[in-house]
């Protein structure tokens, strides 16, 4: 069979390969994303180059590397001059999201769903198609495949694409094969960037929320362990100004009790047991949120929901992380209680796991990311003993080799889901990857750290409305009288910086340039110096002047 396409009509038909005229141009693709409409029109977005990570089950999984828009109109005639530049802007906010690491999918595995979650289905669940039985929660193109989705017959040539992090590795540990895989889901729903999208939304969507999976496959049996993160489950935010760290603001008026209640209602369904672990600092500007966090939970009185505080940044001061045991032995039994998901080479469940560990930090990703592996490394030493891997008594630490792969898999995971949320890779890797804290790994946090404040002030709008427009959060509409990219910047957004770089480059030049009156130097230095200082001031007091705020969705839809 073969997808038909109209370009006039839009409608999609299937037919057969012999009605394919013989002049016809084709090309190899190895998918199709879905469509989307812009001003010039529907196009088509398919994979045109994928990597295979290797095989879950004798199911291959591929990453997609690379992509293709396609115009369904062979001209642009029809469009004005502002309608060409908004229509440009429109394909680079596309490729932006394309261009960001991370989209894997399969011809024949259900990729978005855990092991413990496809072994409770129905028959008719599993002939119904990838695309169908697909959780809506991570399917990134999902708004792309809308016009596929109402026409059963075409969904083989839709497949489900997930956004995040896969990998896979076969390991052998006393001479004992195995494959281990580690899959982090990150969620299309309140999706975004850093600063722009934190806590919840009305449906109870946290803010980067990500469903990882750590699974092991030896003689037949696999075993599964499940952790998320999430942002903390009120309404906050805590929009870019130019500071390096802008000061997080609770909604004063914002019904929080009925978001969180909609948020672990959906996690106690999909999980069970929720235990939190919350990483932010219990002083300075996150004091407020823990403390908000905490009240919910008391108030809910939940027995589904248990709450830990661990000050991170306090217990692990001074780069004293051995202390992380201590809270590994707080949640020691709380983990043995939770246990996780075992079936026999025979198909026969074994063991399922309770519930989860909702780990978070601000931004979720570095602080959570070191504290998820560190429970994953917990889980898979109970595994691999039950499997008879591991003899008794032996450490999963013990194994240097595996523990090479497994460390340098929590920290690429780390940094994929740092990149796609924050910009930047992640920090404290050092830690993950070594099991130490160095003094280069504090030097590669300082860089990053630049790098993302400078991405979360500058150009971060332009991302988080790449991100709307990819997810159907904004669609266009080429009838739309004032386009919102229309809008012109202030002045001031460029002039002023400007101005401050002059004046502080003036101000080095006469330095660097004095003769012999001194008073002349000094009276130049000054007259820059002041000129930058207080433009610099200037910009830092109207700081939300300056920075990169998105265009296409309203501050009130997205807080």
């Amino acid at each position: 069979d073969v997808l038909v396409i109209d370009r006039v009509s839009t409608e999609v038909t299937l037919s057969v390969k012999k009605d394919i005229p013989p002049s016809a141009v084709t090309r190899p693709i190895f998918g199709i994303l879905g469509t989307i409409h812009l001003v010039a029109g529907n196009y088509l977005i398919v994979i045109t180059k994928k990597t295979k990570i290797g095989e879950f089950f004798n199911h291959v999984i591929w990453k997609a590397t690379d992509f293709d828009i396609l115009s369904y109109k062979k001209t642009m005639l029809h469009l004005t001059d502002i309608q060409l530049q908004d229509n440009k802007t429109f394909l680079a906010m596309i490729n932006h999201v394309l261009n960001v690491d991370g989209f894997y999918f399969s011809t024949t595995y259900d990729l978005t769903h855990t092991l413990q979650r496809l072994s409770n289905t129905s028959p008719e669940f599993q002939e119904m198609s990838l695309l169908e039985r697909a959780d809506q929660r991570f399917v990134w193109n999902g708004h792309l495949l809308r016009e596929f989705s109402a026409q059963p017959e075409v969904h083989r040539f839709a497949l489900p694409v997930l956004h995040g992090f896969i990998t896979m590795h076969s390991c052998s540990i006393n001479g004992k094969y195995f494959d281990w895989i580690l899959i982090s889901r990150r969620s299309c729903f309140r999706a975004g960037v850093r600063y722009y999208v934190r806590g919840i939304d009305s449906e109870g969507h946290a803010a980067n929320f990500v469903e990882t999976e750590q699974i092991v496959h030896y003689n037949g049996s696999r075993a599964s362990f499940v952790q998320t993160r999430g942002s903390i489950p009120v309404f906050w935010s805590q929009r870019p100004n130019l500071k390096y760290k802008p000061q997080p603001l609770i909604n004063k008026v914002a019904n929080h009790m009925d978001g969180f209640q909609r948020h672990f209602d959906s996690q106690v369904i999909i999980y069970g047991k929720q235990v939190i672990i919350n990483l932010v600092n219990q002083k300075g500007s996150e004091k407020p949120l823990e403390q908000a966090f905490a009240t919910m939970v008391s108030s809910l009185a939940s027995g589904m929901i248990r709450y830990v505080a661990f000050d991170f940044h306090k217990e692990c001061k001074n780069m004293r992380w051995d202390r992380l045991s201590i809270l590994l032995d707080q949640v020691a039994e709380i983990q043995d209680e939770l246990s996780y998901f075992l079936v026999d080479s025979a198909g026969m469940v074994v063991t399922s796991q309770e519930g989860v560990f909702r780990s978070n930090c601000m931004d979720c990703l570095d602080r959570t990311n070191v504290i998820q592996s560190l429970l994953a490394r917990r889980s898979l030493q109970a595994q691999l003993q039950r499997l008879g891997v591991l003899h008794v008594g032996q450490k999963l630490e013990e194994q240097n080799e595996f523990e090479k792969i497994y460390k340098n898999a929590w920290a690429d995971n780390a940094n994929a889901c740092a990149k796609q949320y924050a910009g930047t890779g992640a920090l404290k890797t050092d830690f993950t990857r070594t099991g130490k804290r160095t003094q280069l790994g504090l030097l590669m946090d300082g860089w990053n750290s630049m790098i993302r404040y400078y991405k979360n002030n500058f150009s971060d709008g332009f991302r988080q409305d790449s991100i709307d427009l990819f997810l159907g959060n904004y669609s266009v509409d080429e009838l739309e009288s004032h386009s919102p990219l229309s809008v012109p910047r202030d002045l001031k957004f460029l002039a002023l910086p400007i101005i401050m770089v002059v004046a502080f480059s003036m101000c080095i030049i006469c330095l660097l340039m004095a003769g012999d009156t001194w008073t002349e130097t000094l009276a130049y230095v000054l007259f820059w110096g002041v000129a930058s200082i207080g433009t610099f001031f200037i910009i830092l007091y109207n700081g939300k002047d300056f920075v990169d705020a998105p265009r296409l969705v309203q501050k009130e839809k997205m807080d």
